[in-house]
């Protein structure tokens, strides 16, 4: 009886915290990581801050396509703070303690982020797409209030998948080790500690990645295929490199976070090593959001030409 009493008090404690092991397993390389993280961090914050505060105050940027640039910066703020200030603080402290109920939020904060960029990188899709083949009705049909609803739809759509798979995902027995070998709470990892079989919950995830992630990127690529079309039949040379950049770096953005995304959660429980996973999750978390901004700026001559404006208005 009082062996019963010990193991059901040992699970509720698991129950009640997690702990992330981050980076514990290289520590001599703590403060460089830390280092390194921080400044991508504030890389992050600062460029897409930026191209807020331009596509914002840019009489010349007033169009749909920098309206959702601008939201998609926005987003990506949102999405690394849910992960990057708890990883610097995990590896300042060498402490990976998280309660359950911190790993859950940071899940779904996670998951609801992700998956509305997604949703936008495909209206950023169909923008051009109507920008490209329909010149005449965009104008119309790509008015301020359709692009506000598309955006907040891109937001609201996304949380009864979240909010079910979060759900999901916690409501399952955690009687084993409450050691995550990750540096967040993201799907897998956590997946990874349930007891008993978790057949259904891998399913209901492969569903959702269905949904969330490979039917926007078939929009993304029937948007784009009609696009290319139309890029072949103009007859200027000049006309169809003009139009082919401003597509070109969303299309570098989409098949790199569609990519890495679609790997990381097609392969719950597959044979690759944790650090192989890791890696995985460096690259869509914070690398991708990293080289976004960066991407938008030097290939987008409107944008170029709106920062030095407000350079020169700084410094003058």
């Amino acid at each position: 009886m009082e062996n019963q009493l010990q193991t059901g008090i040992s699970n509720i404690t698991t129950l009640m915290e997690f702990v992330l092991l981050g980076f514990s397993d290289i520590p001599n390389l703590h403060w460089t990581l830390f280092g390194i993280f921080l400044v991508i961090y504030l890389t992050i914050l600062m460029c897409n801050s930026i191209i807020i505060l331009v596509t914002r105050i840019d009489s010349a940027l007033q169009t749909s396509m920098y309206f959702f640039l601008g939201n998609l910066s926005f987003l990506e703020i949102c999405y690394v703070t849910v992960t990057m200030p708890r990883m610097l603080m995990d590896l300042l402290t060498q402490k990976g303690n998280i309660s359950f109920f911190a790993c859950a939020a940071q899940m779904f904060f996670f998951l609801t982020f992700g998956s509305s960029e997604c949703l936008l990188l495909t209206v950023m899709a169909y923008d051009r797409y109507m920008a490209i083949c329909n010149p005449l009705y965009y104008p119309l049909i790509m008015n301020h209030k359709v692009c506000v609803q598309l955006v907040t739809v891109s937001w609201i759509s996304v949380f009864p998948f979240v909010i079910g798979q979060t759900c999901q995902i916690f409501s399952l027995p955690f009687c084993g080790s409450n050691t995550i070998n990750h540096f967040f709470c993201d799907i897998p990892p956590v997946l990874k500690l349930a007891c008993g079989d978790t057949l259904v919950n891998e399913f209901v995830v492969y569903i959702i990645v269905v949904v969330i992630v490979m039917v926007p990127f078939l929009l993304i690529v029937v948007s784009y295929s009609k696009i290319i079309s139309s890029i072949l039949k103009l007859s200027s040379a000049k006309g169809r490199a003009k139009v082919f950049s401003t597509c070109s770096s969303h299309l570098i953005v989409v098949v790199l976070f569609y990519g890495t995304a679609t790997i990381n959660y097609t392969q719950l429980k597959s044979n690759e090593s944790e650090g192989v996973g890791k890696l995985i999750s460096l690259f869509f978390t914070i690398l991708i959001p990293t080289l976004n901004p960066i991407i938008y700026t030097l290939r987008n001559k409107d944008i170029t030409v709106a920062l030095r404006k407000l350079l020169t208005k700084i410094l003058i």
